[in-house]
Order: structure tokens, then sequence, then C-alpha cells
């Protein structure tokens, strides 16, 4: 086991969920309840990454957040910010190929909320915020937790978009996927076990529990 590349991997999934969770909740809300032109571009511009190949995604990443193109050499010379082989780089890929398992699903969570609720919560006087809390949340902390498990597990186990922006650095960018990847490429294949076991009970447990959780709040 590599445990400096589990931790990597633990820490790269637990940075991408909690800076997820507000976008997921605040998008998932705004996209159920407002219409606008173009809203159809935007869904299918959430769905893409689900649907595209992870080395295309991670290869315009790199293209993009590179020090040749203009947005990466402004980053490091303005701000010192390097992303491409780093870890900052490896959660902005993390971030757009969850956002399909976060923002959608919660959309349709806010969007199955019965109208008759709000405007009850409205009458009465409530303001936004506790309306938001009091009233949707209760509702929907079921699907918030379900994707939070799935797009943590989703983190922990990506490889072709990490792999393309992150390389292959021990310490830095040198996630579990990635090491599994290395141990087969060494025919390492008792560490490869060890460690491709690991991720597939995470992924089974994840599963489960999402579903468990979808099962108890249809019912």
């Amino acid at each position: 086991m590599e445990w400096p590349a589990l931790l990597l991997s633990l820490e790269l999934a637990a940075v991408t969920l909690l800076i997820l969770l507000p976008i997921g909740l605040w998008g998932g809300r705004w996209l159920a309840y407002h219409s606008f032109p173009g809203r159809a571009v935007v869904e299918a511009l959430l769905f893409l990454p689900l649907v595209l190949p992870p080395t295309v995604l991670g290869y315009y990443l790199l293209v993009m957040l590179g020090t040749a193109a203009p947005l990466g050499r402004w980053l490091e010379e303005t701000l010192g910010v390097t992303l491409v082989f780093h870890f900052s780089g490896l959660v902005i890929a993390s971030i757009l190929v969850n956002l399909p398992l976060m923002v959608p699903v919660l959309q349709r969570s806010f969007e199955a909320i019965d109208p008759e609720l709000r405007l009850a919560a409205e009458v009465i006087g409530l303001p936004a915020w506790r309306i938001f809390w009091q009233v949707e949340l209760p509702l929907v902390w079921r699907t918030l937790v379900s994707a939070s498990v799935i797009t943590f597990i989703h983190t922990l186990g990506e490889f072709g978009v990490v792999l393309m922006v992150g390389g292959n650095i021990p310490g830095e960018t040198r996630t579990l996927s990635i090491a599994i990847y290395d141990r087969v490429q060494a025919f390492d294949l008792a560490s490869a076990d060890t460690m491709a076991f690991l991720l597939l009970a995470l992924s089974l447990g994840a599963v489960t529990l999402s579903f468990a959780l979808a099962k108890r709040g249809a019912s």
C-alpha cells in the first residue's frame, strides 16, 4: 500500500467535495427555480464532463492552464500560481469532472419540492434564507448526502484527468489510481491488488449507501 498516494487522494477528494457542496447547492437551486435563454446549453455543459473522455477534458485543461496559454501565464506572472502538475490543478480538474454528479442531481431534487410549501413559507413571512434552511434543505438532504458520497469516491478513483493535468509527482500529484497503474506497469501485482481492492470496497460501499438513501427518500 502506498500510503502517501492514499492520503493525497483522500485530501483531493475532501477538498473537491468541500468546494463542490456550496456550488452544487447554489447552482442546483438556481437552475431549478430560474428559466433563462440558453439554459439548455448550460445544462448540457454541466453534463459534458460525464460523457467526454477524461483524457480529452484533461488535455484541454492542460492547454488552458499551462504557462503557454494566456490564462496560465497570467496566473503565474501575476499571482505566482502554477496549476499544471500541481495539487491545485488537480482540484480544479476534479471539480469540473464531478460537476455532473452534484449540480444536476441537486437541481432535480429542488425541482421536486412542492411549490406550495415555498409559497406557504413566504406567506407567513419567512425570509429567503430561512425558507432554504428550514423548508428546502431538509427535503433535499438525502440527495445531498448521496451526491456527496458519490462525488468523494469518484474523485478518489479518478485517473485520466488527474494524470493529464497533474502527471505523476510523488507527494504532489501521485494519487492512488496512478499508483495502481504504476504497480501494474512494474508487474507488482500484489501491491496493485491491495490498492485496487481498497478502491473497489470503498466504491461498493458508497454506491450502496447512495441507493439506500435514495430509497429512504422515496419512501
